[in-house]
């Protein structure tokens, strides 16, 4: 349990302090948050909260969306919140196509990295790319591999710019192994859910807690962990069934399912 954290999307309605208190309660050692609710509970209270629970703040999400008008100011807006929580990552959902060509798009999240670098160096927080399935492309992310997301964090300081691993969006990549091998120190922010069928109409909602769908967590784990990342493990599962039951039962169970993937395993 010593690098495991709770991400709150995974119990999306139960209340930030809520969240906060009963991974203290569980002896969760961490929690990786969202901006919205942090805003709506304020980010100074966020943050002491977290502080004097003793549960370390993991990631923060998230920034991105880089067709957005607002885009340059949200963004350094996001950076100072982890900052001012202790995350040591921004997740960046680098947004869809908003009435772009797929080129232009991707042109887009590359200047948005070069705007942003210099802040985060100054704030001390690193900007994590999030490769997201295919599927998600034209509306959530032009950034569909983890070879990809590398490729735009590469011109940048390591400290700067990085990745951010999910296994639900990266798990059917045939060069995903040699390619978190290559990731290395660019690894800032790891996360687990599962592939389940059948996938639900609203796909955003049809992720699995680990171990039950069709992801090999222990090559992931073990890959990961041969590129030398040893930073958090968040668990973070989008997924309707589950966010209609009581907070506490669904971290409850979000602990059993990280346990049963990562048993055994050396240096989880």
């Amino acid at each position: 349990m010593n690098r495991f954290s709770f991400n709150q999307a995974t119990a999306k309605f139960w209340p930030l302090p809520d969240v906060i208190e009963g991974c203290a309660a569980a002896g969760v050692p961490g929690v990786g948050l969202w901006r919205e609710p942090v805003a709506s509970y304020g980010l100074s209270r966020s943050a002491a909260l977290a502080r004097e629970s003793g549960v370390a703040v993991t990631s923060l999400c998230r920034g991105g969306f880089f067709g957005a008008d607002d885009w340059l100011d949200d963004n350094r807006r996001a950076l100072d919140e982890a900052a001012e929580l202790g995350a040591p990552a921004l997740v960046l959902v680098c947004g869809g196509l908003t009435g772009r060509s797929l080129a232009e798009a991707r042109a887009r999240v590359a200047a948005g990295l070069e705007a942003l670098a210099p802040h985060a160096l100054d704030v001390g927080v690193r900007l994590a790319v999030e490769p997201m399935h295919p599927m998600f492309c034209a509306d959530r992310s032009v950034v569909a591999t983890l070879g990809a997301a590398l490729a735009l964090a590469a011109p940048f300081p390591q400290a700067a710019v990085g990745i951010a691993l999910d296994t639900y969006h990266v798990w059917w990549d045939e060069r995903v192994f040699e390619l978190i091998a290559a990731a290395g120190e660019r690894i800032a922010c790891f996360q687990l859910a599962d592939w389940v069928l059948p996938l639900p109409a609203d796909v955003l909602v049809g992720r699995g807690l680990p171990g039950t769908g069709h992801v090999e967590f222990p090559k992931f784990l073990t890959a990961v962990a041969e590129a030398g990342y040893t930073g958090p493990i968040e668990v973070e599962v989008f997924n309707a069934d589950l966010w209609s039951r009581p907070g506490k039962e669904i971290l409850a169970d979000t602990i059993r399912a990280y346990q049963s993937v990562t048993d055994g395993l050396p240096g989880v």
